[in-house]
């Protein structure tokens, strides 16, 4: 397999980027929350809500098996994908790994102008969106760290 998995925080621009790049390479671009909602017909947001965060993460973890089955293809990933499961891991077992790393400001700000509803995100008021990012950073960088390569994007 040859494959290419973007990783980082909500607002990073994995999905821009990993367009960008799957086009610029001839590869599939693979967004991992979109294909979780073509499989079960409902938006990751109401997944999230009608299921909760760990039984999400389980049908996403089990989502991101089936995408690191294809060939040729940049995976965009959510935000908390590689936090769970031991997702890190098999990631990086079957795929090139890039963490798209952004400072807690431009993330914020990134969220801030975003269109997309974001689950854990998308009812916060300014000031708590800051402390969300700084606090969920903190605990998620970690894991990002294992990536493969590192790369601060300009979007």
């Amino acid at each position: 397999m040859n494959n290419i998995v973007l990783v980082g925080f909500p607002g990073a621009g994995k999905t821009t980027v990993g367009r960008r790049m799957a086009e610029r390479l001839g590869m599939t671009f693979i967004d991992l929350d979109l294909y979780i909602e073509e499989k079960y017909h409902t938006a990751v947001p109401l997944l999230f809500q009608r299921y909760g965060e760990p039984a999400f993460r389980t049908l996403e973890y089990a989502a991101l098996k089936e995408v690191l089955e294809a060939d040729n293809a940049v995976i965009a990933t959510g935000g908390g994908t590689p936090c769970h499961h031991d997702a890190m891991t098999l990631i990086n077992s079957r795929a090139h790994s890039v963490y798209l790393k952004f400072s807690e400001e431009q993330l914020v700000d990134h969220l801030l102008h975003s269109k997309k509803k974001r689950p854990l995100t998308q009812h916060l008021s300014e000031p708590d969106l800051r402390a969300y990012v700084h606090n969920t950073l903190a605990e998620r960088e970690a894991f990002y760290l294992l990536a493969h390569e590192i790369l601060t994007p300009s979007i």
